[in-house]
């Protein structure tokens, strides 16, 4: 077996005596080569490179972000699950939302003991992905698109993720605790939590305007406070398209209830309500915004937008469990 490891040095939960152990006990058991990343965007050229020649396994070591990367690496022609490399994922990150809930360990070491045998076992599925571009005939239309693994957000959790990158360029740690403070802020200074400004438009029914909050899923759960699994959109699976929670009022009382819903939810049940509006399995839609706001995915921010074309592409990638 041919295969490339992708390790992010600046992971968060994984030092570089863990990564030599790891890449030690990986290529007692294949053809290993082990690279790590320099720059934003080289786990996505390294992808693309393993797909390019014909490799038969990526290994991503790293957070949520590192991950991301390689898979539009992996999927730049287009999906192909016969033909490209599998991919597994050993978690470095402060969260790991797509390894954990495909059900890996949350502990690097641990993981690449499942991982390990998983390969000796044959275990894998081939999981759907979701694909972000921009509108056609909005100012966004040159916008390139790129794939995400568990969710994307337009809007309020945007900016929190913007705020939670700018903390860190100037040094702090990512915490859950950092989370939760520039959550806090960005509810404070967000000029469109009282009165939505973007509409979800899907094939065959009428749009769902005034959201002030849009997240896109395309698992469940939808993020983890500490070993606390957030179920924004429960039924969404790995095996369909894409989910969307939208809340048309982000006001206090509002927020303090939907919060407590989410810190309460469970597999079975999400955030509810009359200004909740949730949405299962969704093939095309799109998100248009009356400003420009934060946009993310896998927990990247990626800048402001004003209109977001989503696609919940099944079946797009095998995936080492």
């Amino acid at each position: 077996m041919r295969a490339l490891l992708v390790a992010n040095p600046a992971a968060t939960t994984t030092s570089a005596r863990t990564r030599d152990v790891l890449v030690h006990a990986l290529a007692s058991e294949m053809k290993l080569e082990a690279v790590t990343t320099e720059y934003r965007g080289h786990a996505r050229d390294l992808g693309r490179r393993a797909a390019h020649e014909g490799l038969d396994l990526v290994v991503a070591l790293g957070g949520d972000g590192t991950v991301n990367e390689v898979v539009n690496g992996l999927l730049h022609d287009g999906p192909d699950p016969e033909r490209l490399p599998r991919l597994a994922v050993v978690p470095g990150g402060s969260t790991n939302v797509f390894a954990r809930a495909l059900g890996l360990p949350n502990d690097a070491v641990e993981a690449t003991g499942a991982l390990l045998d998983a390969l000796r076992e044959q275990r894998e599925r081939t999981v759907g992905l979701g694909l972000a571009a921009g509108t056609p005939g909005t100012e966004d239309e040159s916008v390139p698109a790129r794939w995400f693994t568990f969710c994307a957000g337009f809007g309020f959790d945007a900016g929190v993720v913007g705020r939670v990158e700018q903390q860190r360029e100037r040094g702090k740690r990512s915490t859950h605790a950092l989370y939760v403070r520039q959550l806090v802020r960005q509810f404070w200074d967000d000029p469109n939590r009282r009165h939505g400004v973007v509409t979800l438009e899907r094939p065959g029914a009428d749009p769902v305007t005034d959201l002030a909050l849009s997240i896109v899923c395309n698992t469940s759960p939808w993020t983890y406070l500490g070993n606390r699994p957030l179920y924004a959109s429960p039924e969404a699976s790995f095996d369909t398209a894409l989910d969307v929670l939208a809340l048309n009022r982000l006001s206090t009382p509002a927020v303090a209830r939907y919060a407590t819903q989410l810190l309460t939810s469970t597999p079975e049940r999400g955030p509810h309500g009359k200004h909740a509006v949730s949405l299962h399995d969704l093939t095309d839609f799109t998100l248009h915004s009356k400003v420009p706001l934060p946009f993310q995915m896998d927990g990247d921010h990626l800048g402001l937008r004003t209109s977001v074309r989503f696609t919940g592409v099944r079946r797009a990638l095998r995936v080492i469990v």
